[in-house]
C-alpha cells in the first residue's frame, strides 16, 4: 500500500526516528502505526546489537537533586556531537528521574527498571535506533544526606566533569558548592587520611621507595636520608589524594581542611565523574580511511 507523508510525519512525531526509517516501518507493517512503532523498536534492538562492540567514550554526566537524594549519572555515546542531541538529553533526564527513587545499585538493575512504556533498557535501545550510535549507561550513584546536611554540586564543560559533595555543619550552599568545585578541579580520592585504606598507603610508599632507589643522584646518600626523602614524598602524595589536605583552589594559602573549619563544616563524602575516564578511545586515522576508500 502507498504510505502518505502524513503517516510518516505522525510516526516521526511519536518516535523521533528518521524519515526513511519511519517510511520503511510503515511499509513493512502496511501502514499500521502501532505495529510500525514495534517494528522500529525491534529493529532498534538489532541496531544496538550490531553496535555493541563499538567504543562509546564520549557523552555526558549530569546530577539531579531531589530532597535528601542526589543522583549522578554518566551516559556514553560514540561522538561528542550526539551528546548534544535533544533525544540524548531527554534520555539523560529520563534516566536520572528513574534512578533517583529506585533501589538499583548496578547498571543491570537500573536497565531493568520500569520506565515509560517499557524498561530503562528499552529506552536506551530506542535511543540507539533513533540516534544511530552506540549509547550506554556507564555508571551512576544515588547519594543520600541527612536533614541537617546539604549537597554541593558542580558541572564543568557542560557535563564533561561533574561532582557532588555532602557537607555537614553548615547550611551555606556556597561552601558545599566550593567543595564540589574543589573535587572537580583537584581530583582528590579520599576526604581525609582516615578514609584511606592501609594498602593504598603501603602501595604509595612502595612506589616512592622505587623512585628513590632508581634515582642515581641519590645513590651515595645514607639510608637515613633516603628514608626521609621517601617519607617526604609519600606525605606530599597522600596530601594530594585527600581533600582536606589539598590547597583550597580559591585561596592557595589555605588548606581545604582549614577552610571547612573556618566555616564550621565537614565533608562527609563526595563523588566525581569525568566522562570517558578509563575508556580506551579509538584513534581515528582519517588519512588511512581515505586511502582505503580510494583503493576500493
Amino acid at each position: 500500500m502507498a504510505i502518505t507523508a502524513a503517516q510518516v510525519k505522525e510516526l516521526r512525531e511519536l518516535t523521533g526516528a528518521g524519515m526513511m526509517d519511519c517510511k520503511k516501518a510503515l511499509t513493512e507493517t502496511e501502514g499500521d502505526v502501532k505495529k510500525a512503532i514495534d517494528w522500529l523498536r525491534e529493529n532498534g534492538l538489532a541496531k544496538a546489537a550490531k553496535k555493541e562492540g563499538r567504543i562509546a567514550a564520549e557523552g555526558l554526566s549530569r546530577i539531579l537533586v531531589n530532597g535528601n537524594k542526589a543522583c549522578i549519572v554518566e551516559i556514553n555515546s560514540e561522538t561528542d556531537f550526539v551528546a548534544k542531541n535533544d533525544k540524548f538529553l531527554a534520555l539523560m533526564d529520563e534516566t536520572l528521574n528513574t534512578l533517583i527513587n529506585s533501589d538499583a545499585r548496578t547498571v543491570d538493575e537500573a536497565l531493568a527498571l520500569n520506565c515509560g512504556e517499557g524498561t530503562l533498557g528499552d529506552a536506551f535501545i530506542n535511543a540507539v535506533a533513533v540516534i544511530g550510535e552506540k549509547i550506554t549507561l556507564r555508571r551512576f550513584e544515588v547519594i543520600e544526606k541527612a536533614d541537617d546536611e546539604i549537597f554541593g554540586t558542580y558541572t564543568h564543560q557542560g557535563g564533561r566533569i561533574t561532582a557532588v559533595t555532602v557537607v555537614s555543619g553548615t547550611q551555606d550552599g556556597q561552601v558545599a558548592k566550593n567543595m564540589a568545585m574543589q573535587v572537580a578541579s583537584m581530583n582528590p580520592t579520599y576526604v581525609s587520611r582516615n578514609d584511606m585504606p592501609q594498602d593504598v598507603i603501603a602501595h604509595e610508599r612502595s612506589v616512592q621507595e622505587g623512585i628513590v632507589a632508581n634515582d642515581e643522584s641519590l645513590a651515595n646518600k645514607p639510608d637515613k636520608v633516603k628514608k626521609g626523602i621517601v617519607e617526604g614524598r609519600l606525605s606530599k602524595s597522600l596530601q594530594e589524594m585527600c581533600l582536606v589536605d589539598q590547597e583550597f583552589f580559591l585561596d592557595t594559602n589555605l588548606k581545604c581542611g582549614q577552610y571547612l573549619k573556618d566555616n564550621g563544616a565537614t565533608v562527609r563524602c563526595f563523588v566525581k565523574y569525568t566522562v570517558g575516564e578509563g575508556i580506551e578511545k579509538k584513534a581515528d586515522d582519517f588519512a588511512a580511511e581515505v586511502a582505503a576508500m580510494a583503493a576500493k
